[in-house]
């Protein structure tokens, strides 16, 4: 695991990194947001085969591609490529990209973990790649021995969103007052590869708690929890869930480090550009290779269970929530929905978020 925590830290860099497949064949791999002029030179010098763009089939599906694998690897047709030309075929709203790549191939398992560990690492999830030549994996073990360049295994890689199960820490704890609830005690986890802390707010006195303990699942949203911003109903919902759990005499609000439903900062204002351009959330997402909604829940089942809750009346409107911890088995003896307000701003968002996540969100849409 330690490994893998160094891998996500050396991509995020800008670091190529080495995904071992000793079943097949391991590749070298490049961050593609990352991706300079040189680097594809230095790529193929290094491993030797030729390089690929390795996408999701999401994205896949974005260049319009047809469909038939989990991720592909798309051969380049020319190493001179410029970077820039590169990055902006891989997450433009575009298709037209075929002039680029030769004919699409299945990415192997270290193409697809080079894709798993993009998606840890918060980075566009795309990778330029390159198979390893056995005549020059000498060379580049050397480099491995001097700490040059790190080697991870694939199958390790593949599942590094599953390393932290069991293993969130509870770090710190404070009383913090807050306007809904004067009452409230934050305490603070943090995952074990350290890129993420999540917060449990604790409203009330746990012995005057229901039976069923009302539970918020919020995922981190800077843009609306901190700024109000009006593309979305984030920072509603949050306070209005805080109030509503003081009110049914305290419970617990998880604030998850799952920031734009799971792929970080920096992708959710990629996608933002992109709804400016007609694209509603989900298919935003797509375009850069993301699924519909990239945000799992074991670690909210962690902090409940460290919390000592194994019930819950559970504050939301989507039914993936209450399925996620009904399957880390957390009791959801009670659903009630939690609604912001709707706006000609947020709209758009909150129409695609029940029209093609499944959110029960219809009630509230035909009242406005």
């Amino acid at each position: 695991m330690h490994q893998i925590e160094r891998a996500i830290f050396d991509l995020r860099r800008g670091l190529p990194v080495i995904i071992d497949d000793h079943g097949g064949e391991s590749a070298l791999v490049y961050p593609l947001e990352c991706l300079t002029d040189p680097g594809i030179t230095r790529l193929v010098e290094q491993a030797g085969g030729e390089p690929a763009l390795t996408v999701s089939r999401h994205r896949m599906q974005a260049m319009g591609y047809p469909i038939s694998v989990a991720a592909a690897c798309l051969p380049l047709s020319n190493c001179e490529v410029d970077s820039a030309e590169l990055i902006e075929a891989a997450i433009s709203a575009r298709s037209a990209h075929s002039e680029m790549f030769d004919a699409p191939r299945p990415a192997g398992p270290s193409e697809r973990a080079a894709l798993a560990l993009m998606r840890r690492a918060l980075l566009i999830p795309a990778a330029v790649t390159a198979r390893i030549d056995p005549k020059l994996r000498p060379e580049l073990d050397q480099r491995i021995r001097a700490g040059e360049l790190l080697a991870v295994e694939a199958r390790e890689a593949e599942h590094c969103f599953d390393h932290a199960r069991g293993m969130l820490r509870r770090v710190s704890e404070a009383d913090v007052p807050l306007a809904e609830s004067a009452e409230s005690r934050f305490v603070l986890f943090r995952e074990p590869d350290g890129l993420r802390e999540h917060l449990a707010v604790v409203i009330g006195q746990s012995e005057k708690w229901s039976e069923a303990v009302p539970v918020r699942l919020h995922s981190a949203c800077l843009t609306g929890d901190l700024f109000a911003s009006l593309r979305c109903d984030c920072g509603e919902q949050l306070r209005t869930a805080i109030e509503t759990i003081a009110g049914l005499g305290g419970g617990v609000l998880l604030y998850l480090a799952q920031e734009g439903r799971g792929i970080g900062l920096a992708n959710k204002l990629r996608a933002y550009a992109l709804q400016d351009q007609g694209h509603d959330t989900v298919e935003a997402d797509g375009i850069l290779g993301f699924g519909e909604d990239e945000r799992r829940y074991g670690v909210a089942v962690d902090m409940l269970n460290n919390l000592d809750i194994r019930r819950v009346h559970l504050l939301t409107n989507n039914p993936v929530k209450v399925a996620a911890l009904a399957n880390g088995g957390i009791e959801v003896a009670r659903q009630d929905r939690l609604y912001g307000r709707v706006t000609d701003h947020n709209r758009r968002y909150l129409t695609a978020k029940a029209s093609r996540s499944g959110h029960l969100l219809d009630e509230l849409l035909d009242e406005s």
